[in-house]
């Protein structure tokens, strides 16, 4: 079993926290932390993608298990539907992880880009969208609905992972109808159960040494902090706040996927 620290110098390791730290934050007010931690994480010499990537998501958890906590107790979603949401995201999580060993996630990213450019513009020039919770359905029509974003949100993170708390925000927000406070704070609670469903299938079904727990435990501490951080300003600041940082982070994701897709594709 590896710590981490091995191959780690002091600075080194005080970057990754801080990067860990800054995820949490970003996760817990719009999700997407996944795109500053992880390639802090690939940064350290000596470390393998599957190392990254699972200790990326040992990190993870306990920032969006902190910041799901502090949402449930300050702004109380309805579990009625975050719950079942949650449980259907993680099933879609595995389903993902296991279509992940034999399809190219890369053949998702072209439509994944279009989908999220089109939503960061609607959102732009919408302004009030996300204001209020408006809910398009109501029932077993919602709760059909959620369970079935879950679903698909959560196959992605298994299949390919970052952005997922962003696109769990958009969904919510522009699919559903929820403002964006009620739309994180239910995201939080559906993105910790695909974090921890990861985390199982890393460390039940993925070879000794890929998990790397003393690094990952220390990532974990700094995404705490900075996702309790996060999920209180949140709270304070209110929908006008949440819509900023998302359109911010929307725009990082939509730029990370398109070199993803200039690289794999033209370079």
């Amino acid at each position: 079993m590896l710590s981490g620290f091995e191959a780690l110098d002091p600075l080194t390791l005080a970057l990754i926290l801080v990067a860990g730290f800054a995820a949490g934050w970003v996760d817990a007010v719009v999700g997407g932390g996944g795109l500053i931690q992880l390639p802090a994480l690939l940064a350290v010499p000596g470390i393998a993608p599957v190392q990254a990537l699972a200790t990326n998501k040992m990190g993870s958890v306990f920032g969006t298990t902190t910041s799901a906590v502090t949402y449930a107790r300050r702004v109380r979603p309805d579990l009625r539907t975050a719950i079942p949401m949650a449980l259907v995201a993680l099933a879609g999580a595995f389903g993902g992880a296991a279509v992940a060993t034999v399809l190219p996630g890369r053949m998702f990213k072209p439509i994944i880009l279009a989908a999220i450019i089109a939503v960061a513009l609607f959102t732009a020039l919408k302004p009030q969208m996300g204001q209020y919770t408006q809910l398009r359905l109501k029932g077993r029509r919602h709760l059909a609905a959620a369970c079935g974003l879950g679903l698909a949100i959560g196959f992605y993170d298994g299949l390919i992972g970052p952005g997922t708390g962003s696109f769990l925000v958009i969904a919510l927000v522009s699919g559903m109808g929820y403002a964006f406070l009620e739309a994180s704070a239910k995201a939080k609670i559906v993105n910790m159960a695909t974090n921890i469903g990861a985390i199982v299938l890393f460390a039940v079904f993925a070879p000794g040494g890929t998990l790397l727990w003393g690094l990952g435990l220390a990532l974990g501490a700094a995404n705490m902090c900075g996702g309790y951080l996060g999920a209180r300003m949140a709270v304070a600041r209110g929908n006008t706040f949440i819509r900023w940082v998302f359109l911010a982070v929307v725009a990082a994701l939509a730029v990370k996927l398109g070199i993803d897709v200039w690289n794999e594709n033209f370079a």
